[in-house]
């Protein structure tokens, strides 16, 4: 029996990990057929905040901009691939947490696509990995990425 995937989340990061966890989750959404969607997820870490004394909103803005530039490359790429459901959210608070639990709770998310590792090296040291963590807690499939799809067809430039 094929499992069929109806709304597939992907964190992206800006790091070649999320980036092969994005082509990834493209081509999972178009062999699931034309009623899957694709939701994008960017999280913005608010504790990296926290210790800066000068904090103000525009930090937090200009990331939130960057982050919107982004997704958006994203969503055309999906698109121009042959995706028609895609969408993004940027979310805020622990990664791990958001990715886990908050929004695949909210989206109704069947499976999560992410890359085996992501930019914080630090706080996989530290802490322990996103993806780990993802895998242990979230109630839903979850696909961790470590291939290379730059021989896919359907997102060559």
């Amino acid at each position: 029996m094929l499992q069929q995937y109806k709304n597939i989340l992907v964190p992206v990061d800006g790091s070649d990990e999320a980036k092969l966890a994005f082509e990834k989750a493209v081509q999972v959404a178009l062999r699931n057929g034309e009623d899957s969607t694709l939701h994008l997820l960017h999280v913005i870490d608010t504790r990296a905040f926290q210790n800066i004394s000068s904090f103000d909103t525009s930090m937090v803005e200009q990331v939130s901009d960057t982050a919107k530039e982004t997704l958006n490359k994203y969503i055309e790429q999906a698109k121009s691939a042959g995706l028609k459901n895609v969408d993004f959210s940027i979310e805020y608070g622990s990664p791990k947490v958001v990715i886990a639990k908050n929004v695949p709770i909210n989206l109704d998310i069947d499976l999560i696509v992410i890359g085996a590792t992501g930019l914080n090296t630090v706080e996989r040291l530290l802490i322990g990995s996103v993806t780990e963590y993802v895998t242990r807690v979230a109630t839903s499939d979850v696909l961790v990425v470590r291939t290379d799809l730059s021989n896919t067809p359907a997102l060559k430039k």
